[in-house]
C-alpha cells in the first residue's frame, strides 16, 4: 500500500522546500509539488518538517563492561531509538583477548538478529591485534563491516599499543576500511586514578578530574600522526575536549583524511553534573564531561558549525543507578571507588531532539546542518548513502515527520530507554517527533509505537564515501 506524506517541508542536507513525498513498499518513489502525488494512504505533515531518519553510528547495546552489561538490549534500545526519530544504528561488535575477530562479529549478530525495531549495522572493536585478526579484517569487510574501532584507553581491557594500532591502520590502508579511535592516554590516566584513590578521592567527580582534557588532546594527536603515517582514514569517536578538536582542525587543514564526532552529553552537560556526591555516577562516561568554564562546549558547537566536527552520535551505553531487575546494582558498583563505576550514559532516544534544541531552536546551526550531522554525513562516512540519510527517489523510506511547534519535558518517567534515570531530567525542549517510518512501515505515530522487533535488517555497509575514487 502506497503512502503519501503531504504538506510538509522536506529538509535534506543540501536543500529544503515544500513538497509531498510518495512511498511505495520500502522505497521513496516520488517527490512533487503539493497535490501532485496520490496514494491509498495519506499522512498530513502540514506545518511540520519531513526529514530522513536519524542515523546513530555509535551505540553499545548489551555491551559487557565493568562487571555488568549495558541495560538496553537490541530490542529495547532500537525501540527507544525509533521513538526519537533514529531509524538506523551502527553498534559495536567486540573481539575480546584470545578470541578471533569474526567470533565477535558472529556473537553480536546473534544478539541483534530478530530483535531490532530498526535497521542496524556493526563496527568491529579490535581487542586483540594478531596476525589472524589482521587477516580477519578482510573477512569482516566481506560481511559489510568497513570500520574498526581501537582504544588508547582502558589498559588491560580494550587497550592497544601504538605498534598494534599502527599494524591495524596499515591493514585499513590496504583494504579501504576506516579506523575509529577512542583517543585518551589510558596509561597516564591510570597513574592519575591510582594517585587520586590513594588520596581518598573516591567520588564520581574525580573521574572527570583525572581524565584530563590535555590527555584526550595528546592521544588525538598521536592517533592522527599514526594514521597519516599508515595512510588510512581515521574517525575519532566521542570528542569532548577543545584540545582534541584543535588536533582534528590542524589535520583537516593539511588535507588529512581525519573525521570526528561529538555527542549530546558533551554539548549540554558538564563537570558540574559529576558533583553532588555519588549522584554524579549517573553522569560517568569516558571521555568525561568537561569543565564548562574552560569553553569546551562552545568550541564543540563551533566545530559543528564549521564542519571540523562532522557527526553527532550518542555513545549510548546505559547502566541503571539503582538495582536492575536482572543486572543488579550497576552504577553503584563504584561506590567508594569512582574507577569501578560502569562508564556510559543513556542517550539514543533524545539525540535528534537535543540537537534540534541546541542547533536550531537556540540558533547555533540551521535546519539543513541539523539533518546533515544527524543523518546524512553518518550515512556517507559509513557506507550507507544514498539508501539512508536522504529524502530522495530510490532511497529507503526511512522518514521522520518532526513537529517544530511541539514541546516536551525530558524525564525517566516518560522515556523508553531501559534505564531508571535521565541525564536531562526536567529539561524542557522545543520540537518533537510526530511520525516515524522505517523502510515504509509506520513505527511511531500519534504517541504510540506500532513497530515490532525483528523488523530491522542487518546492513552491509560500503566504505567511507568521502574517500571513494582515491
Amino acid at each position: 500500500m502506497g503512502i503519501v506524506i503531504t504538506g510538509g517541508t522536506v529538509i535534506n542536507a543540501s536543500e529544503m522546500g515544500k513538497a509531498d513525498v510518495l512511498i511505495e513498499g520500502e522505497k521513496i518513489v516520488g517527490i512533487g509539488a503539493a497535490g501532485t502525488l496520490q496514494a491509498e494512504r495519506s499522512l498530513d505533515a502540514t506545518g511540520k518538517y519531513v526529514i530522513p531518519g536519524g542515523i546513530d553510528v555509535h551505540t553499545h547495546m548489551e555491551l559487557p563492561f565493568g562487571g555488568t552489561s549495558a541495560s538496553d538490549s537490541f530490542e529495547t534500545g532500537t525501540r527507544a531509538a525509533a521513538w526519537g526519530g533514529t531509524t538506523t544504528i551502527v553498534d559495536f561488535a567486540v573481539q575480546t583477548k584470545g578470541q578471533n575477530l569474526m567470533d565477535g562479529f558472529e556473537t553480536w549478530m546473534k544478539k541483534a538478529q530478530g530483535n531490532c525495531a530498526i535497521d542496524y549495522g556493526f563496527h568491529l572493536i579490535v581487542g586483540d591485534v594478531t596476525e589472524q585478526s589482521l587477516k580477519e579484517m578482510d573477512l569482516a569487510m566481506d560481511e559489510g563491516v568497513t570500520s574498526f574501532k581501537m582504544f588508547m584507553a582502558y589498559p588491560g581491557v580494550f587497550y592497544s599499543t601504538d605498534g598494534e594500532i599502527f599494524r591495524a591502520m596499515q591493514k585499513a590502508a590496504e583494504n579501504g576500511s576506516t579506523i575509529m579511535m577512542h583517543a585518551e592516554n589510558g596509561i597516564a590516566i591510570d597513574v592519575l586514578i591510582e594517585q587520586a584513590l590513594k588520596r581518598g578521592e573516591t567520588d564520581p567527580i574525580y573521574h572527570g578530574m583525572v581524565r584530563r582534557s590535555i590527555l584526550e588532546g595528546e592521544a588525538s594527536h598521536r592517533a592522527i600522526k599514526l594514521a597519516e603515517a599508515a595512510g588510512c582514514p581515521l574517525y575519532i569517536v566521542h570528542m569532548s575536549a577543545k584540545e582534541a578538536l584543535d588536533e582534528v582542525i590542524a589535520a583537516r587543514d593539511r588535507g588529512a583524511d581525519v573525521f570526528a564526532e561529538t555527542c549530546p552529553q558533551y554539548l549540554f552537560l558538564s563537570l558540574d553534573d559529576l558533583g553532588n556526591g555519588f549522584e554524579g555516577a549517573k553522569f560517568v562516561c569516558s571521555p568525561p564531561l568537561r569543565d564548562r568554564a574552560e569553553g569546551h562546549q562552545d568550541r564543540l558547537w563551533q566545530g559543528l558549525a564549521t564542519n571540523d566536527l562532522q557527526v553527532v552520535s550518542t555513545d549510548h551505553c546505559p547502566f541503571c543507578f539503582e538495582d536492575h531487575p536482572t543486572l543488579g546494582r550497576q552504577k553503584r558498583l563504584g561506590e567508594g571507588d569512582f574507577s569501578k563505576i560502569p562508564n556510559g550514559l543513556p542517550g539514543v532516544e533524545h539525540r535528534m531532539d537535543l540537537i534540534y534544541q541546541g542547533a536550531v531552536a537556540e540558533g547555533r546551526l540551521g535546519l539543513r546542518r541539523w539533518v546533515e550531522v544527524c543523518a546524512t554525513t553518518p550515512a556517507k562516512l559509513f557506507g550507507l548513502f544514498p539508501n539512508k540519510g536522504t529524502i530522495a527517489v530510490g532511497a529507503d523510506a526511512d522518514v521522520v515527520v518532526y513537529d517544530p511547534t511541539a514541546s516536551q519535558t525530558l524525564s525517566a518517567q516518560t522515556h523508553h530507554m531501559n534505564t531508571d534515570y535521565s541525564c536531562y531530567e526536567g529539561r524542557q525542549i522545543q520540537g518533537k517527533v510526530d511520525t516515524v517510518l522505517s523502510r515504509g512501515t509506520v513505527i511511531i505515530q500519534g504517541g504510540a509505537y506500532t513497530g515490532k522487533k525483528g523488523h530491522g535488517r542487518y546492513l552491509r555497509r560500503d566504505r567511507n564515501q568521502y574517500l571513494s575514487g582515491r
